[in-house]
């Protein structure tokens, strides 16, 4: 194994980053030649394809927490951590039938304007200054620090805060030229991040068939994975006993079996697709028809994830566990790090360029979100009410700027604690305190009249509490004696309660009190959204999109239930 970069990735690497900079160059011309207003730069709107819309929400999805952190939960549960892919594209389906036209129907462009729009000024500031803040000091700061320790790994272990400050660089270069050209590099991005994701499984399986005797195959290399680990085959995890091991408590705890699939994974899903600035906006300035058929687009991609980011980690656990990799840096966050150092010299270029792209893309994504909403939310709003268009687009890159200034300074010394909990846990553990009362707030809005201002403020607090009760009071208040049957001693005499059961038993409660709250209001609720015949029909195309994409997903869940 070859651990660090010869001149062969380097050269691979250096060719990404032109096509890539020349291309964001020549759409940021064009553009600026084209188009003049705040609402082209902020959302492109009416100017993107559905193969660009797409590729954008697969590119601002798909990052260092999925490539290093999904991998290694496929290092630690397996194929079942899929769930969180295959769903996806479920929850996309779901988006671009019912959520899409509710909002493009009301000329919505960015999330608090909904909460505006349908709620109330007060709802929206709150959640508004809120957003700002967790992209800031959790989004960006755990994909830069994750992406940096990974791309660090491979380049000899010297180099952290260069290759950090050249990844918010190269991020910076591309989302000052607003929305459009984050979109059109998105699809390079995606084509590279999937070819060297393809090109790593490949060589994974490849590498697991030398080792165990049956060649260099890939497909015998899978099956070689499926004998060694049959375990990491199976989509529900089992619910633990008083013999359990401590290691089948904790995968129990991080993904509770079927009680996954009653609430939580759900709320996961359609929160992050359907209620994200940073994923909604890329179809928010498109006509119905574009926008479903972009979403759809990216709920076929999603199907491929898997394949992409969580099966080197059951390579690197099969060749782990068979002592065919002595190092494993990092836990199971280090499984896909660990897998690139078997490509051979110029590959391992294009892998690293994969997860510089997603890297990348994500970064870019989510500062122009930041920058969204702070010009059109907050400074418009509340700061300089009479901002003209070029203002706004000076505003905007400000923003930009600012928010991956404070990323930066806040990863550099691991403030934050990132690379203690493991990256995807950190962002699902702080993400997942706030989704049950957001998605409850959004969900009531879109399709219930009745819900009142009062009912949302109330909701996404209520959400917030409830969480932090049930996640760190909850097992010790109760123990295991309660309703709670789900919680198991976690080895250090407490109880813990699995992270999705809490976002189910808090989404529950918030419901209850919205409605209560809504049924004490007035019958008549004048900011409701109204909906017309027909909105929420699909053309035929779509309609066959939607039957292939579920079709998939069932035969994958026969496969692997």
């Amino acid at each position: 194994m070859n651990q660090n970069l010869a001149f062969a990735d380097y050269a691979v690497f250096i060719i990404y980053f032109i096509v890539v900079s020349v291309y964001g160059y020549t759409v940021y011309r064009k553009r600026k030649q084209d188009e003049h207003d705040a609402k082209a730069y902020f959302l492109a709107e009416g100017n993107l394809t559905w193969w660009a819309i797409g590729a954008s929400l697969i590119a601002s999805n798909i990052s260092a927490e999925q490539f290093i952190g999904m991998s290694g939960e496929g290092f630690f549960l397996g194929i079942a951590v899929a769930a969180y892919e295959w769903l996806a594209a479920v929850a996309l389906i779901i988006v671009a039938v019912w959520f899409i036209p509710v909002y493009l129907k009301n000329k919505i462009y960015t999330m608090p304007q909904f909460l505006k729009t349908r709620y109330n000024e007060s709802t929206a500031l709150i959640m508004a200054v809120f957003w700002l803040f967790l992209y800031v000091f959790v989004n960006l700061t755990s994909i830069l620090y994750l992406g940096a320790v990974a791309i660090n790994g491979l380049a000899g272990g010297e180099y952290l805060h260069v290759i950090m400050l050249g990844l918010a660089i190269f991020a910076l270069f591309i989302s000052l030229g607003g929305m459009k050209v984050v979109a059109y590099t998105d699809v390079i991005q995606v084509a590279v991040l999937i070819i060297g994701g393809l090109v790593t499984s490949y060589i994974a399986l490849t590498t697991v068939g030398q080792y165990f005797g049956v060649g260099e195959n890939a497909i015998a290399g899978f099956k070689v994975l499926m004998k060694e680990a049959p375990e990491h085959f199976k989509m529900i995890i089992p619910k633990p006993t008083a013999a359990s091991s401590q290691l089948e408590i904790d995968k129990y705890l991080t993904f509770p079996g079927l009680l996954s699939y009653a609430a939580g994974i759900w709320i996961i899903n359609l929160n992050y697709w359907g209620c994200n600035q940073y994923i909604t906006q890329r179809a928010l300035g498109a006509d119905l028809q574009t926008a479903r058929t972009g979403i759809l687009f990216a709920g076929m991609l999603k199907l491929l994830m898997p394949l992409i980011v969580m099966l080197p980690g059951i390579a690197a656990y099969v060749l782990y566990t068979n002592g065919h990799l002595p190092q494993l840096v990092g836990g199971k966050d280090g499984a896909y790090s660990a897998v690139l150092t078997f490509l051979p010299t110029g590959l391992k270029g294009l892998s690293v360029a994969a997860l510089t792209a997603a890297i990348v893309a994500s970064l870019a994504g989510k500062v122009n979100s930041i920058s969204t909403i702070y010009t059109l939310d907050v400074h418009k709003k509340y700061i300089q009410k009479d901002a003209g268009e070029k203002q706004q687009v000076n505003i905007g890159r400000l923003a930009v700027f600012v928010a991956m200034l404070l990323a930066v300074l806040f990863t550099w010394n691991d403030i934050l604690g990132i690379g203690g909990v493991g990256g995807f846990t950190y962002i699902q553990k702080y993400t997942g305190f706030i989704s049950p009362g957001v998605f409850a707030m959004f969900f009531l809005g879109m399709f219930w009249k009745r819900t009142t201002g009062s009912a949302a403020i109330v909701g996404v607090i209520l959400g917030f509490l409830l969480s932090v009760l049930f996640n760190e009071y909850a097992p010790a208040l109760f123990g295991n004696d309660t309703l709670l049957y789900t919680a198991y001693p976690n080895g250090k005499g407490a109880f813990e309660i699995p992270f999705h059961i809490c976002m189910g038993l808090s989404f529950l409660f918030t419901m209850i009190a919205m409605i209560l709250i809504s049924f004490a209001g007035p019958k008549v609720n004048p900011k409701a959204f109204e909906t017309e015949p027909g909105m929420f029909k699909v053309k035929p195309q779509t309609t066959v999109l939607i039957v292939i994409t579920m079709l998939i997903i069932i035969a994958l869940y026969v496969k692997f239930w």
